[in-house]
């Protein structure tokens, strides 16, 4: 990890699955701090962008000091962290969680040097159509979604095939107690003990929640036949989700 902030990303990575994930020995995360790299007295990172325009742009030389530092082979992916990038899914986590070193550089101010994303990076990421002060927030993101994907991080595995985005689909509606709760009551389906009837009304709950919230998502997820008979067995397409 390479920052100008190593202390926000020592604190996000130190609580959790993330934290305990380290503690155990799953997973080496290292914050850089990116002026240990910069050349003179004031280590300058930074500085004004030729053809002039308002704020600063990161400056190549430390970046590329930085990951030649700790890059341990030409194959290890360097992630790129600014809006320029294709955005951040689930299967690319799923793909980062199988690399055995990744190197996470997090821009700052108006941007970052375009010769690091043209000839650094190996994968330029965002997290979503929106500005933030920096790519510490983004690289954190990207840690806990691809550490918690790796064998050992989280003590019950089989839920992560629960999770949102797994197969392409939002997660089904959970529930616990009290069985009622100011008048709303859990489903009767849940409490029935039939787990084929629980599993399939949660994939149906996942089908239509998907396609009423994230039609994008619905129209790209791999879809199985029993998936297209548990829609064809719907009345209507506007049915109360519960």
């Amino acid at each position: 990890m390479i920052t100008l902030f190593p202390e926000v990303i020592e604190a996000g990575v130190s609580y959790s699955i993330v934290g305990r994930a380290r503690e155990w020995g799953l997973t080496q995360i290292r914050a850089l701090q990116l002026r240990d790299f910069a050349e003179g007295k004031h280590k300058k990172t930074d500085d004004e962008p030729y053809g002039g325009g308002a704020g600063l742009v990161m400056k190549p030389e430390p970046i590329f000091r930085a990951v030649e530092a700790c890059q341990p082979s030409p194959e290890t992916r360097i992630l790129l962290l600014e809006p320029q990038g294709a955005l951040y899914t689930q299967s690319l986590a799923q793909e980062l969680a199988e690399q055995e070193h990744l190197i996470l550089i997090c821009g700052h101010y108006e941007g970052v040097d375009a010769r690091v994303r043209e000839h650094l990076a190996t994968d330029v990421i965002s997290i979503g159509d929106y500005v933030l002060t920096g790519g510490e927030l983004p690289a954190l993101i990207v840690i806990d979604s691809v550490v918690r994907l790796l064998p050992g991080a989280i003590h019950s595995p089989e839920s992560l095939g629960q999770d949102s985005y797994a197969d392409g689909l939002l997660g089904y509606p959970q529930y616990t107690r009290p069985e009622v709760f100011r008048g709303m009551r859990v489903p009767e389906v849940l409490l029935s003990g039939n787990h084929g009837a629980i599993a399939r009304w949660r994939r149906l709950q996942q089908l239509r929640l998907t396609r009423a919230l994230r039609p994008d998502l619905f129209a790209k997820a791999p879809l199985t036949q029993e998936d297209i008979e548990l829609l064809r067995a719907l009345h209507t397409d506007d049915a109360p989700i519960d």
